[in-house]
């Protein structure tokens, strides 16, 4: 058996890369809105999260999945959820490297650098940062409350991971939630029907007894969470509590955790169904004013779904780029046979293309509160179109990159098979926080917004004349940005004012050779697969520039 069982003509695992030093796109994305950006914190990260120690926690992490435990032998209800030491080994990391609540403590391009960390820690394993991402959304919120905002702020920018579960005065850092979706309602938090009363004022404000249930709340072991409930004036709307684990007095608030989902996707992080019995909650903001306040988080998150679509495609597309240097097919490398030459040329487009976009978002963020006007407005804008095309080129992308390994990026092996992983995580990113109709329909919402078609034509005018099909589908988002398009053409608005800010974006800090492939493919025709570039581009090019040179 030992003979016909020798392994030749198979690939090693892709690690031991700088994520950050190898990602042209990246870099020269960054150098082009941040010049002075310092990028040694970048480059600590890349190198953390390319290596072999973080590729084992994640394993470990996805492999023994989280465990709840609502009672103790005793017969106490705890509601506990117990995690692998490795998914506390990736949380620590996450949070030394400030991709948290840091950058609202920060100075000049503290949100942009955070979002290029995010990509990079995507690239390990995106489980935890679905309680980083809530804790860097709510942050800002917490603002509407200023006795919380004092006393949980500088924990929520900690960068020392305390997984405890003890009262907040107690740890070095905290992280939060939100907990917002109800079976009966989904993306209609309207239709929610959590009753919130009145039960006093205290030190932080107008306290309150939540009564109901949320049908998703992520990371149930996150220290505080901001929900929504409508009070007796059901007229006001919506309100915004925030609702602690651990009360001020030391006791355990009223929430219990129903159970864990089992989904699609990570097996790390958990997703559970919650109840709360005449929970304490203290007001955020307004009466009735919930909503807004919401969709002001919701917009942060959803950055960060583009963020975290961009870094799974980047790690997506390194791994079929080793692989196919590697194996051998019909007497060459996979990578040198002109088919799939052209298939990893197209993916790497895509790749910088989400990568664009998406840091494109983070700089109006960084820009807009320092009080820019115009990326203000752009951020209302792109932050929708961002979310909704990045995340839905994520599974398709995914899907031909597997490909690209053939059955080998099928197989999980104990969660060794990343490329499933990834596949699996896919999907995610376009369904939470919004999905894809919910994410045109805030775009036709946008454009109703004032000064929105000026600052898009202002935006596109440097790219004037660069490319004859870019000239043409610019032309044809501007004349459709008077508010009056139906809103069942809004995704295809959507998508092709998406692929005319990549383009624009592609112009300015990637190469000549990836813009002009750009738009061939993605403007003059509407390629329905990956790979199907027209003669006269250089693919070795385009490869070479993706190309993840440090791996081991």
């Amino acid at each position: 058996m030992t003979t016909t069982h020798e392994v030749f003509n198979q690939g090693t695992p892709f690690t031991g890369a700088n994520l950050f030093r190898t990602n042209r796109a990246l870099r020269d994305a960054l150098a082009f809105h941040a010049p002075a950006l310092d990028t040694t914190r970048l480059d600590l990260l890349g190198a953390e999260a390319g290596s072999a120690a973080m590729q084992q926690h994640a394993r470990l992490a996805n492999l023994h999945a989280p465990v709840l435990h609502t009672h103790d032998r005793f017969g106490h209800r705890v509601d506990q959820v117990e995690f692998h030491p490795s998914y506390h080994a990736l949380m620590a990391t996450a949070l030394a490297h400030g991709l948290h609540g840091t950058p609202w403590r920060g100075g000049t391009g503290a949100h942009l650098e955070r979002a290029a960390g995010f990509m990079l820690f995507t690239e390990a394993e995106p489980s935890v940062l679905c309680p980083v991402s809530m804790t860097y959304a709510v942050t800002p919120a917490l603002r509407a409350n200023l006795a919380i905002a004092d006393a949980w702020e500088p924990k929520l920018a900690g960068t020392r991971y305390d997984p405890r579960f003890v009262p907040f005065d107690q740890k070095s850092a905290l992280t939060m939630g939100m907990g917002m979706t109800e079976k009966q309602g989904g993306s209609d938090v309207r239709a929610n029907t959590t009753r919130a009363e009145r039960d006093g004022t205290d030190a932080w404000g107008e306290r309150w007894r939540l009564t109901g249930h949320k049908w998703f709340m992520s990371a149930p072991m996150c220290d505080a969470f901001l929900v929504l409930a409508q009070t007796s004036d059901t007229s006001a709307g919506l309100s915004c509590f925030f609702l602690p684990r651990w009360l001020p007095d030391g006791t355990v608030n009223a929430i219990a955790v129903q159970r864990l989902k089992h989904k699609l996707g990570n097996h790390a992080n958990a997703s559970s169904e919650v109840e709360f019995d005449r929970a304490a909650a203290w007001l955020v903001g307004e009466v009735g004013r919930g909503v807004p306040q919401i969709l002001a988080m919701g917009a942060l998150t959803r950055l960060d779904c583009a963020l975290g679509t961009a870094g799974l495609m980047r790690q997506a597309l390194s791994i079929a780029l080793h692989h196919t240097a590697q194996r051998q097919a019909f007497g060459k490398p996979l990578a040198a046979q002109p088919l799939m030459k052209n298939v990893l040329a197209d993916l790497a487009i895509e790749s910088e293309a989400a990568t664009a976009l998406a840091l494109r978002v983070a700089q109006t963020v960084d820009a807009s509160e320092r009080g820019d006007a115009h990326e203000a407005v752009m951020r209302r804008l792109i932050t929708p179109l961002a979310k909704f095309w990045v995340c839905k080129r994520g599974s398709h992308f995914a899907q031909e990159a597997m490909e690209c390994l053939g059955g080998n990026g099928y197989v999980e092996e104990q969660g060794e098979g990343v490329m499933a992983r990834i596949y699996r995580e896919m999907p995610l990113n376009s369904i939470w926080e919004g999905a894809g109709n919910i994410m045109a329909l805030d775009l036709l919402r946008a454009l109703r917004g004032r000064g929105v078609a000026e600052a898009l034509a202002h935006e596109l005018a440097p790219v004037k004349g660069a490319h004859a099909a870019l000239d043409r589908a610019v032309a044809r988002v501007l004349h459709q940005t008077d508010g009056t398009v139906d809103e069942g053409q809004a995704r295809h608005l959507a998508r092709e004012t998406a692929l005319v800010l990549q383009a624009a974006l592609l112009r300015r800090h990637a190469t000549d050779a990836v813009f002009a492939a750009f738009c061939d493919t993605r403007l003059a025709t509407a390629s329905d697969v990956f790979g199907l570039l027209p003669p006269g581009h250089d693919t070795d090019a385009l490869i070479r520039r993706a190309q993840p040179a440090e791996a081991a």
